[in-house]
């Protein structure tokens, strides 16, 4: 008995520090560069990007990425990002929505243990008080669908969800992870092929209006059908919002994955993950002036214009 109990708690140590081991400090390996060129954009006048908060989850930095310290509070943003463009205004994602609370208790049981969340102003609701409508979107681009980013769908009723192919299986197949956008039943889906040709290292894209100033790339990892939009303005700025690729934008500039207990709640395929970050941290270098949007780094998304104010 004492060399079983022995061995327990040996197995029990080893566990432990292991798990500790997977919180350390640890970068991505980062190879040779592809060649990046930088990609052409003629986005026309008028288009502009605006912000809008929608409520706010509270973390630590040891859960977003290796190496975050344990203690420091993160706070991870719900924002929907407006997009208007003289072809059609998108939103990407939708923060929470009005019914979030219901949503949260209809979400598995670890994930309630660990959601400590403050509600925001629903996206639907600031939008109509400046005389936009669903009927006034051309569509509601998913960077994914897991619960978070689409809360405030409902709220939207009748404007056409854009989502991948891969993430249109991943909704109908995905279980419990997508269950919530399931339960909105017979969503307007706008499904996508990604027939633009490659861009900026990625092998695919979806230009959406054929200026380059929205293309949109596939960056399966996180979940099966997870996109990244790149966004150029008229002013000469870019954006690359990469949903729930990372977390905190140190996520990109160190570059590092989630530590193993975040990656195993949250990432279909972690290997996934892993390549993207790479290819994004080094877009990030050949490019320095484009600003990488995490979905949920609120320290990146305050620096963004809060609706109703714009930046072109």
């Amino acid at each position: 008995m004492r060399s079983f109990l022995l061995l327990v708690a040996l197995l029990v140590a080893a566990g432990a520090a292991a798990l500790a081991w997977s919180f350390a400090p640890a970068t991505l390996a980062v190879g040779p560069p592809p060649k990046l060129v930088r990609p052409s954009a003629h986005p026309a006048e008028g288009m502009r990007l605006s912000a809008l908060p929608a409520g706010k989850m509270f973390s630590q930095a040891v859960f977003a990425y290796r190496g975050g310290a344990l203690g420091e509070p993160r706070v991870f943003a719900m924002t929907g990002i407006l997009v208007q463009h003289p072809r059609g205004t998108l939103l990407f994602d939708t923060g929470f929505g009005k019914d979030v609370d219901v949503q949260v208790r209809s979400t598995p049981w670890l994930m309630q243990l660990l959601t400590r969340y403050e509600k925001g102003t629903p996206v639907a609701e600031q939008l109509r008080a400046h005389g936009i409508g669903p009927k006034d979107l051309a569509g509601i681009v998913l960077t994914h669908a897991h619960w978070d980013h689409v809360s405030g769908i409902p709220d939207l009723s009748g404007a056409p969800v854009w989502v991948s192919r891969a993430e249109r299986d991943f909704i109908r197949d995905g279980g419990v992870a997508t269950a919530l956008v399931r339960g909105f039943g017979d969503l307007p889906y706008h499904v996508y092929d990604f027939a633009s040709g490659p861009y900026l290292g990625f092998d695919r894209s979806e230009d959406v209006f054929g200026d380059g100033s929205i293309v949109l790339v596939p960056a399966p990892g996180h979940t099966p059908g997870s996109i990244i939009a790149f966004l150029a303005l008229p002013s000469g700025k870019r954006f690359a919002l990469v949903g729930d690729l990372v977390w905190q934008k140190e996520g990109v500039e160190l570059p590092a994955e989630r530590p193993w207990l975040s990656r195993s709640l949250a990432d279909a395929d972690p290997a996934g993950v892993r390549r993207w970050i790479v290819l994004m941290h080094q877009i990030q270098i050949a490019m320095p002036d484009l600003v990488i949007v995490p979905a949920h780094d609120s320290r990146v998304l305050e620096r963004l214009a809060k609706f109703p104010e714009w930046v072109g």
